[in-house]
């Protein structure tokens, strides 16, 4: 752990981040909340992964080891919330829906963080007040613990469109069907269908901030037609993946 880099206080800015830039491991005394307002942001903790998209944020608690991966060309707002305020009341990083108001607001409050006008300090309790209401709309792709399950998503990561049951890639892994569908359940918290759901989802947020066409993103995530990719992403995201594509 002597490798991760300790920020005692988060920082409040806004950077621009390259496709493929990443921020290693570090950790904050602080909470901080995360928004990519353009491109799609991953936070990877040892419990997961969380994605967030420009109609998403990240909250990341005090003291939580995180890295940030930009997937796009990635426009990054960083907010830095003291530990004693936390006005979520969340202990475990989540991903929260970011209306327009909100976005306006995380906008203006990371592009001028030393502003210390009586002014900026209403927009700031403002802001807070929207984060307090805000809905969560987890993205989160959890990280097995079992090297068994383990070895499952790790062959369904290197290809989502893989479309072989637990049966088969568990025969692979060294597993039955049976053992295997407990363990999603018991170290993942989810089903296998909902996690590689989740991961196909996570993927084609990539993909789409990389500029692939929509139909391309669909047959290599795995979806058997476009038609059915664009519901599932409409049902997780709100809207579909032409508009997602509008929205960066």
């Amino acid at each position: 752990m002597s490798n991760i880099r300790h920020t005692p206080v988060a920082p409040t800015r806004a950077q621009q981040m390259a496709p493929g830039d990443s921020i290693d491991a570090h950790r904050h005394d602080d909470h901080q909340i995360v928004y990519a307002s353009r491109g799609v942001l991953a936070v990877t903790t040892g419990a997961g992964t969380w994605v967030a998209p420009a109609t998403r944020a990240i909250w990341v608690p005090a003291g939580t080891v995180h890295s940030h991966q930009a997937h796009g060309r990635l426009e990054l707002h960083l907010m830095g919330i003291a530990a004693h305020e936390n006005p979520l009341g969340l202990e475990v990083p989540t991903v929260l829906m970011v209306g327009p108001l909100l976005r306006e607001l995380l906008l203006a409050h990371t592009r001028s963080p030393d502003d210390a006008s009586p002014e900026h300090d209403r927009l700031r309790a403002v802001l807070l007040d929207q984060l307090r209401a805000c809905p969560q709309r987890p993205v989160h792709l959890p990280a097995p613990s079992d090297p068994r399950l383990a070895a499952v998503c790790a062959m369904l990561q290197a290809d989502p469109a893989d479309r072989r049951g637990l049966a088969e890639l568990g025969a692979q892994a060294g597993a039955s069907e049976r053992t295997l569908t407990r363990l999603f359940r018991a170290d993942l918290g989810m089903t296998f269908p909902q996690w590689r759901t989740q991961l196909r989802l996570y993927r084609a947020l990539q993909l789409l901030a990389e500029e692939t066409p929509v139909t391309s993103v669909a047959h290599r995530c795995g979806w058997s037609s476009t038609s059915a990719f664009i519901d599932v992403f409409r049902r997780a995201f709100g809207h579909t993946p032409g508009a997602h594509t509008r929205l960066r």
